[in-house]
């Protein structure tokens, strides 16, 4: 009997053996799980992988908790055993780093998994709120006509981009930002901002590919991390700070969230740049959004945060991989390492693009410390 025949006999039954992973596969993976299943070795676990050497020692592990030192070491000790880690001793210190296997699958426990299941968590302990279905999009009921005005008035104002460009690029946009959920209310208003965006950066991409100079260019950055609502979009933002309109920035997410971190967002308020990083307005000023071609081609610096592989590779255009904490993770004292760190690298990075605007050195007060002092007066 042929294939086909037997399948015309009737539907073909599967069973859940052949859709479960392997019972040792399994095993193995419990081990793994049962061993970073405690809060002390997740944040040991964060703390190497962030550190920017990707390395540590357990003396400096040991600043995470008041628990001894042997407890530390036996810790790391069951982190080690199961792969994640590896170690080797170098005078008195043993330094602990990321197992070169695991490195992928950290970042993205780390960048991805973690975040999103603390949003659920906290979620599900706020009464009155309840996690979207599966499959669901947050968008409107009828919101083609509203799209159609959108595309319409974007063709006008960017003539250089085809009128059924513009109503492409319309669409996408909006099952692209409704996808990632959030604000429904919110939707129109944000992917008017944000296809005009992506029609920019491509004519932008168009006129560098047919050789066509801009004698006022300006350069333009793209920030780049996992969900595009933390570390790039406060980058993002304290490079606008600094910079004003004297370059172009842009930010956004391999896998967008919904929105921008609660602690991050406080800090964006704090700098309170009416011109800042993805202005539309009060409510929606700052917003994740997904990463397109079009803005990596348009940039002349992408900075990745955790998000590398993804990010296309195109030749002439500069690229910075920056290790940095993730602020969704991190205590309010984490949070403001954090912002510093990424005040200092923003700064550095501004000085290569533009030198002659004035900064701050090291150890002088950056625009947040200021911006703070003032609003304590």
């Amino acid at each position: 009997m042929s294939i086909q025949g037997a399948r015309e006999e009737g539907p073909v039954t599967t069973s859940a053996e052949a859709h479960a992973i392997g019972a040792d596969a399994a095993a193995d993976l419990a081990a793994t799980l049962k061993a970073i299943a405690d809060p002390l070795r997740l944040r040991m676990l964060s703390a190497i992988a962030t550190s920017p050497t990707g390395e540590t020692t357990a003396g400096d592990l040991a600043t995470l908790t008041a628990v001894s030192q042997p407890t530390v070491s036996h810790h790391l000790k069951v982190l080690r055993e199961v792969g994640l880690l590896t170690s080797d001793r170098r005078g008195t210190w043993v330094w602990y780093r990321i197992a070169p296997g695991y490195r992928g699958a950290v970042t993205t426990l780390l960048d991805r998994f973690a975040p999103a299941a603390v949003e659920v968590h906290g979620r599900a302990g706020r009464p009155g709120t309840e996690p979207a279905g599966h499959g669901e999009v947050a968008g409107l009921g009828n919101v083609d006509p509203a799209l159609d005005r959108l595309a319409a008035s974007l063709a006008e104002r960017f003539p250089g981009t085809p009128e059924q460009e513009c109503y492409r690029v319309v669409r996408e946009s909006y099952a692209a930002l409704a996808r990632r959920g959030g604000h429904a209310a919110y939707l129109v208003a944000l992917t008017e901002h944000f296809a005009r965006q992506r029609i920019i950066d491509a004519e932008k991409a168009r006129a560098a590919e047919a050789g066509h100079k801009d004698a006022e260019h300006k350069p333009q950055v793209l920030f780049v991390c996992v969900a595009n609502a933390g570390r790039s979009q406060l980058a993002a933002a304290l490079l606008q700070h600094y910079a004003g309109d004297r370059v172009v920035v842009r930010s956004a997410g391999s896998a967008p969230a919904s929105d921008v971190h609660a602690a991050v967002r406080s800090i964006l308020d704090e700098l309170g740049d009416t011109a800042a990083a993805d202005a539309v307005d009060d409510v929606t000023r700052f917003y994740p959004k997904p990463l397109t071609d079009d803005a990596v081609r348009a940039a002349d610096v992408v900075v990745t945060m955790g998000c590398g592989d993804v990010c296309p590779v195109l030749p002439g255009t500069r690229y910075e991989d920056w290790t940095v904490g993730d602020p969704a993770l991190a205590s309010a004292v984490g949070v403001a390492a954090i912002r510093d760190e990424l005040d200092g690298r923003v700064r550095k990075l501004l000085a290569t693009l533009v030198p002659e605007i004035p900064l701050p050195t090291d150890g002088t007060p950056s625009a947040e410390d200021s911006l703070t002092t003032e609003g304590n007066r």
